[in-house]
Protein backbone atom coordinates (compact mmCIF):
# COMPACT_ATOMS: atom_id res chain seq x y z
CA UNK A 1 0.00 0.00 0.00
CA UNK A 2 1.22 3.61 -0.80
CA UNK A 3 0.91 5.77 2.28
CA UNK A 4 2.15 9.17 3.21
CA UNK A 5 3.87 10.33 5.93
CA UNK A 6 2.78 13.58 7.18
CA UNK A 7 5.66 14.16 9.51
CA UNK A 8 8.51 13.33 6.67
CA UNK A 9 6.40 15.08 3.90
CA UNK A 10 7.00 11.77 1.96
CA UNK A 11 5.03 9.14 0.17
CA UNK A 12 6.51 5.30 0.82
CA UNK A 13 5.45 2.00 -0.05
CA UNK A 14 4.31 -0.45 3.07
CA UNK A 15 6.04 -3.50 1.17
CA UNK A 16 9.46 -1.95 0.95
CA UNK A 17 9.42 -0.32 4.00
CA UNK A 18 10.77 -1.65 7.01
CA UNK A 19 13.38 -1.16 10.37
CA UNK A 20 15.78 -2.22 7.50
CA UNK A 21 14.48 -0.75 4.59
CA UNK A 22 13.52 2.81 3.66
CA UNK A 23 12.27 4.06 0.64
CA UNK A 24 10.08 7.33 -0.09
CA UNK A 25 8.76 9.66 -2.60
CA UNK A 26 8.82 13.31 -2.41
CA UNK A 27 6.46 16.47 -2.39
CA UNK A 28 7.08 19.54 -3.32
CA UNK A 29 6.81 20.84 0.36
CA UNK A 30 10.80 19.32 0.78
CA UNK A 31 12.08 21.40 -1.83
CA UNK A 32 13.69 21.49 -5.51
CA UNK A 33 15.39 18.17 -5.60
CA UNK A 34 17.80 19.82 -8.15
CA UNK A 35 19.96 21.17 -5.08
CA UNK A 36 21.74 18.56 -3.19
CA UNK A 37 21.40 20.64 -0.07
CA UNK A 38 17.33 19.79 -0.17
CA UNK A 39 18.71 15.79 -0.27
CA UNK A 40 20.87 16.50 2.69
CA UNK A 41 18.61 18.37 4.65
CA UNK A 42 16.05 15.21 4.05
CA UNK A 43 18.13 13.07 5.77
CA UNK A 44 19.42 14.84 8.31
CA UNK A 45 16.44 15.94 9.35
CA UNK A 46 14.79 12.20 9.91
CA UNK A 47 17.83 10.91 11.49
CA UNK A 48 18.61 8.59 8.83
CA UNK A 49 22.97 7.84 8.88
CA UNK A 50 23.29 8.31 5.04
CA UNK A 51 27.20 7.79 4.39
CA UNK A 52 26.53 8.62 0.32
CA UNK A 53 24.03 9.97 -2.11
CA UNK A 54 24.69 8.03 -5.02
CA UNK A 55 22.45 9.85 -8.11
CA UNK A 56 22.00 9.30 -11.51
CA UNK A 57 23.04 11.52 -14.78
CA UNK A 58 19.48 10.62 -15.92
CA UNK A 59 19.85 10.57 -20.20
CA UNK A 60 16.63 8.71 -20.87
CA UNK A 61 18.53 5.68 -21.48
CA UNK A 62 18.55 1.84 -20.21
CA UNK A 63 21.91 1.88 -18.82
CA UNK A 64 22.31 0.63 -15.25
CA UNK A 65 25.27 0.79 -12.82
CA UNK A 66 25.89 -1.42 -10.10
CA UNK A 67 27.64 -0.08 -6.96
CA UNK A 68 30.02 -1.94 -4.81
CA UNK A 69 31.95 0.33 -3.14
CA UNK A 70 32.31 4.02 -2.42
CA UNK A 71 33.79 5.62 -0.05
CA UNK A 72 32.56 9.03 -1.38
CA UNK A 73 30.00 11.53 0.57
CA UNK A 74 28.51 11.91 -3.31
CA UNK A 75 28.80 9.74 -6.22
CA UNK A 76 26.98 10.87 -9.87
CA UNK A 77 26.63 8.15 -12.27
CA UNK A 78 26.72 9.29 -15.81
CA UNK A 79 25.15 7.88 -18.61
CA UNK A 80 22.80 6.16 -16.49
CA UNK A 81 19.09 5.62 -15.64
CA UNK A 82 19.14 2.78 -13.26
CA UNK A 83 21.50 1.78 -10.12
CA UNK A 84 21.82 -1.04 -8.00
CA UNK A 85 23.80 -1.81 -4.76
CA UNK A 86 23.89 -3.91 -1.78
CA UNK A 87 26.09 -1.34 0.38
CA UNK A 88 24.51 -0.19 3.81
CA UNK A 89 24.02 3.75 4.61
CA UNK A 90 23.64 4.43 0.52
CA UNK A 91 20.85 5.85 -0.63
CA UNK A 92 20.11 5.69 -4.48
CA UNK A 93 18.40 8.48 -5.81
CA UNK A 94 16.42 9.55 -8.87
CA UNK A 95 14.94 12.61 -9.70
CA UNK A 96 11.42 13.17 -11.48
CA UNK A 97 8.84 15.54 -12.57
CA UNK A 98 6.27 13.57 -14.77
CA UNK A 99 8.98 10.62 -15.78
CA UNK A 100 7.90 7.41 -13.68
CA UNK A 101 10.43 6.36 -10.60
CA UNK A 102 10.81 2.94 -9.48
CA UNK A 103 12.57 1.54 -6.41
CA UNK A 104 13.30 -2.15 -6.24
CA UNK A 105 14.39 -4.08 -3.55
CA UNK A 106 15.18 -8.05 -2.20
CA UNK A 107 15.35 -7.89 1.16
CA UNK A 108 16.53 -11.62 1.51
CA UNK A 109 19.74 -11.36 -1.21
CA UNK A 110 20.07 -7.01 0.32
CA UNK A 111 19.92 -5.77 -2.97
CA UNK A 112 18.38 -1.89 -3.65
CA UNK A 113 17.72 -0.84 -6.89
CA UNK A 114 16.18 2.53 -8.34
CA UNK A 115 15.55 3.68 -12.24
CA UNK A 116 14.29 6.55 -13.71
CA UNK A 117 11.50 5.58 -16.56
CA UNK A 118 10.37 7.98 -18.91
CA UNK A 119 9.02 6.88 -22.42
CA UNK A 120 12.01 6.43 -23.78
CA UNK A 121 13.51 4.21 -21.14
CA UNK A 122 9.80 1.95 -20.92
CA UNK A 123 9.84 1.77 -24.40
CA UNK A 124 13.44 -0.09 -24.12
CA UNK A 125 12.26 -1.88 -21.26
CA UNK A 126 14.25 -0.45 -18.34
CA UNK A 127 12.39 -1.89 -15.80
CA UNK A 128 12.75 -5.67 -16.94
CA UNK A 129 16.67 -4.72 -17.55
CA UNK A 130 16.41 -3.39 -14.01
CA UNK A 131 15.33 -7.21 -12.74
CA UNK A 132 17.46 -9.29 -14.91
CA UNK A 133 20.34 -7.42 -13.90
CA UNK A 134 19.35 -8.39 -10.26
CA UNK A 135 18.56 -11.43 -10.76
CA UNK A 136 21.99 -11.75 -12.10
CA UNK A 137 23.93 -10.67 -9.40
CA UNK A 138 21.85 -13.25 -7.50
CA UNK A 139 18.38 -12.42 -6.51
CA UNK A 140 15.57 -14.69 -7.05
CA UNK A 141 12.42 -13.09 -9.17
CA UNK A 142 10.60 -14.37 -6.04
CA UNK A 143 12.04 -12.14 -3.49
CA UNK A 144 11.73 -8.89 -5.86
CA UNK A 145 9.68 -5.48 -4.60
CA UNK A 146 8.96 -2.80 -6.74
CA UNK A 147 6.99 0.71 -5.78
CA UNK A 148 6.35 2.60 -8.45
CA UNK A 149 6.08 6.38 -7.60
CA UNK A 150 3.94 9.60 -8.56
CA UNK A 151 4.36 10.15 -12.53
CA UNK A 152 2.05 12.17 -14.99
CA UNK A 153 -1.25 10.35 -15.37
CA UNK A 154 -3.46 8.94 -17.88
CA UNK A 155 -5.46 11.77 -17.85
CA UNK A 156 -2.84 14.49 -19.12
CA UNK A 157 0.01 12.38 -21.08
CA UNK A 158 -1.04 13.27 -24.29
CA UNK A 159 1.29 12.30 -27.20
CA UNK A 160 1.17 12.43 -30.84
CA UNK A 161 1.18 9.79 -33.80
CA UNK A 162 4.16 8.78 -34.20
CA UNK A 163 4.99 8.00 -30.73
CA UNK A 164 1.44 5.63 -30.67
CA UNK A 165 2.43 4.07 -33.58
CA UNK A 166 6.11 3.42 -32.05
CA UNK A 167 4.76 1.63 -28.91
CA UNK A 168 2.75 0.22 -30.96
CA UNK A 169 5.16 -1.49 -32.69
CA UNK A 170 6.84 -2.55 -29.19
CA UNK A 171 3.67 -3.26 -27.29
CA UNK A 172 0.88 -4.12 -29.27
CA UNK A 173 -0.33 -6.30 -26.75
CA UNK A 174 -0.50 -3.72 -24.25
CA UNK A 175 -2.57 -1.04 -26.47
CA UNK A 176 -6.04 -1.24 -25.10
CA UNK A 177 -4.81 -1.41 -21.33
CA UNK A 178 -2.48 1.59 -21.61
CA UNK A 179 -3.76 3.96 -24.66
CA UNK A 180 -6.87 5.67 -24.61
CA UNK A 181 -8.20 8.02 -27.67
CA UNK A 182 -9.66 11.41 -25.90
CA UNK A 183 -10.86 14.67 -27.77
CA UNK A 184 -8.95 13.58 -30.41
CA UNK A 185 -5.50 12.77 -28.84
CA UNK A 186 -3.92 9.73 -27.68
CA UNK A 187 -2.90 9.70 -23.86
CA UNK A 188 -0.86 6.62 -22.43
CA UNK A 189 -0.57 5.19 -18.90
CA UNK A 190 2.93 5.23 -18.54
CA UNK A 191 3.05 3.40 -15.20
CA UNK A 192 0.52 1.12 -15.80
CA UNK A 193 2.87 0.57 -18.83
CA UNK A 194 5.81 -0.21 -16.58
CA UNK A 195 3.84 -2.53 -14.12
CA UNK A 196 3.13 -4.43 -17.14
CA UNK A 197 6.32 -4.91 -17.72
CA UNK A 198 7.35 -5.39 -14.33
CA UNK A 199 4.67 -8.89 -14.19
CA UNK A 200 5.87 -9.45 -17.69
CA UNK A 201 9.43 -9.49 -16.04
CA UNK A 202 8.44 -12.43 -13.68
CA UNK A 203 7.22 -10.03 -10.45
CA UNK A 204 4.42 -11.14 -8.75
CA UNK A 205 1.54 -8.97 -8.64
CA UNK A 206 1.24 -8.64 -4.73
CA UNK A 207 5.00 -7.69 -5.00
CA UNK A 208 4.46 -4.52 -7.02
CA UNK A 209 2.60 -1.10 -5.70
CA UNK A 210 1.99 1.92 -7.51
CA UNK A 211 0.89 5.80 -7.51
CA UNK A 212 -3.03 6.28 -8.44
CA UNK A 213 -1.83 10.22 -8.69
CA UNK A 214 -1.03 12.31 -11.57
CA UNK A 215 1.82 14.73 -10.97
CA UNK A 216 0.30 16.94 -13.51
CA UNK A 217 -3.32 17.06 -12.17
CA UNK A 218 -1.67 17.43 -8.51
CA UNK A 219 -0.52 21.19 -8.13
CA UNK A 220 -0.44 21.10 -4.55
CA UNK A 221 1.97 18.12 -4.21
CA UNK A 222 3.76 17.63 -7.42
CA UNK A 223 6.27 19.51 -9.50
CA UNK A 224 5.52 18.54 -13.06
CA UNK A 225 7.50 19.11 -16.36
CA UNK A 226 4.47 19.55 -18.98
CA UNK A 227 2.76 22.09 -16.42
CA UNK A 228 5.74 23.84 -16.17
CA UNK A 229 5.89 24.34 -19.89
CA UNK A 230 9.86 25.16 -19.60
CA UNK A 231 13.23 23.20 -19.73
CA UNK A 232 13.75 24.92 -15.97
CA UNK A 233 11.42 22.67 -14.01
CA UNK A 234 12.02 21.82 -10.64
CA UNK A 235 11.92 18.30 -9.56
CA UNK A 236 11.21 15.82 -6.81
CA UNK A 237 13.74 13.23 -5.42
CA UNK A 238 12.86 9.59 -5.02
CA UNK A 239 15.08 7.33 -2.99
CA UNK A 240 15.86 3.62 -1.14
CA UNK A 241 18.53 3.02 1.40
CA UNK A 242 18.78 0.09 3.23
CA UNK A 243 21.02 0.05 7.27
CA UNK A 244 22.72 -2.92 8.41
Amino acid sequence: MITYNPDSKIFYSTLINDDRFISGFSTKDLGDARTLQTLQAFFQGQGLPVKTIIELEQIHSTNIETVSNTKEQLMNLPDADGSITNLSNAALIVKNADCVPIVYVDKIAGYIGISHNGWRGSLKRLAPKMIQKMVSLGSKIEHITCALGPAIGLCCYEVDEDFYYEFMGEFEIYAKQIFQFRKGRWHVNLTLLNCLLLREAGVKKVNIDFFPFCTKCDQKRFFSRRRAKHEDFERMFNFIVKFK
